[in-house]
């Protein structure tokens, strides 16, 4: 029930009964639970993303183990003990944030379950800069009298405004979406937003005139400063442009990544699947301890990503291929390119049967699976556990604090 944690005694209204559960509606806490907290943001009844702000970060933390927990238990038939790595710092932790403007050129996120902007003033997750950016852009707009995006309408200009910061220079490109192939007297945008703070690169114009919900259309102008912005992972560095998937979570991404590299106990005779690479960030650092390394993405940006970055980095033992997964990874095995370990980092949708079942016949003594979905997780392990491999080990982090997002990385070992 949204708005309740473990422990509060609450009223609350029945509206609807399945036979093995229920759903009912809060009319208000009685009791409240010790875990509960007052959330630190204004607006967290109305805002749909930190769907756990009102619990302490222990009983967070331990909400989020026992999710993993259960999805494996319920839909994967494995109980197994669930490691959980809790983040040192809960809030001002995202170096990624999209945040949709109204038509009434309100800045924010969208209200849970719906597409109504609820405006903020600034989002406690993300970068102390991102309220000054997202307030020149709107009094920008107001003043060129230029319209915001009507969803319903596919009228108005200003849709998005994305922004990402760089954990080693504290770098911000500012990605600004619209409906239309440019904005007038743009020159002088670029110079408001220059004049807020020497830490902003990039600034770039994404256009996307479809009749889409993706955040950003296909092509890119850069308005000023550079095409991408650079971070680093374990030791690599990395150009990531505005499409580019990169972990939100600095800190806890560097955690989890040591954790794969640990199960996948490499060395110089290993062969590396990297499937779902994006811009090549598992891959590089298995390259650095294995004998070769194939990465596998669909996206053909971070595939180009993940050259340019191979090579910027040195490495010449790992091969990119832009393909779907489950198209090219059986035919690398036909073609005898044969894994000793695979590595696996799927969107929240998981991997498929047929990519399973192509590394299922190549027989890897390993696999490692990254997940940002325990069901899917539970349901792609529950195939593998079915196919010759058992799950030896599980740990849990929290790359999300204050949402009701956990990441997993689990170990499969062939039986």
């Amino acid at each position: 029930m949204n708005g309740t944690i473990k422990g509060d005694t609450v009223l609350a209204k029945v509206t609807k009964l399945n036979k093995s559960y229920g759903f009912a509606k809060l009319i208000k806490i009685l009791t409240p639970s010790p875990d509960r907290t007052n959330p630190i943001c204004p607006k967290f009844d109305e805002c749909g993303g930190c769907r756990i702000m009102h619990m302490t970060y222990k009983a967070q933390c331990e909400f989020k183990r026992q999710l993993v927990f259960d999805a494996l238990k319920r839909i994967g038939g494995i109980e197994t003990n669930i490691a959980f790595v809790g983040a040192k710092e809960p809030l001002r932790y995202r170096n990624k944030m999209v945040f949709p403007f109204s038509e009434k050129g309100e800045w924010g996120f969208y209200k849970g379950g719906s597409h109504e902007v609820v405006p903020l003033k600034d989002c406690p997750l993300g970068d102390i800069l991102n309220a000054k950016i997202l307030d020149t852009v709107q009094n920008f707009f107001k003043k060129e009298h230029l319209s915001c995006y009507n969803e319903k309408n596919h009228t108005g200009i200003l849709r998005r405004v994305f922004t990402r910061v760089s954990a080693d220079s504290g770098k911000v490109m500012v990605v600004i979406s619209v409906n239309a192939d440019n904005i007038k007297n743009s020159d002088k945008l670029i110079c408001k937003l220059q004049s807020l703070s020497p830490r902003i690169s990039s600034i770039i114009l994404n256009i996307n005139k479809k009749r889409t919900n993706l955040v950003l259309g296909d092509r890119n102008i850069t308005l000023w400063g550079e095409d991408t912005i650079s971070d680093s992972l374990l030791g690599f560095s990395y150009e990531i442009s505005p499409h580019s998937f990169f972990q939100i979570n600095h800190t806890q991404t560097e955690l989890l990544y040591n954790k794969a590299l640990e199960y996948a106990r490499l060395d110089k005779s290993k062969t590396v699947f990297d499937l779902y690479c994006g811009i090549g960030t598992i891959s590089l650092s298995a390259a650095r301890l294995a004998k070769s390394v194939v990465g596998v993405e669909i996206v053909p940006q971070a595939i180009e990503n993940a050259k340019e970055n191979a090579k910027k980095n040195g490495i010449d033992n790992a091969q990119f291929y832009c393909a779907a997964a489950e198209d090219i990874t059986p035919k690398l095995i036909e073609n005898g390119i044969k894994p000793d370990t695979v590595i696996l980092d799927p969107p929240r949708k998981g991997s498929d049967a047929k990519t399973l079942s192509a590394i299922v016949s190549a027989k890897p003594e390993r696999i490692v699976y990254v997940s940002c979905n325990p069901a899917t997780l539970a349901r792609d392990v529950k195939f593998l556990t079915e196919n010759s491999y058992s799950l030896r080990e599980a740990t849990a982090f929290d790359l999300f604090p204050q949402t009701s997002h956990v990441e997993c990385c689990v170990l499969l070992c062939r039986t």
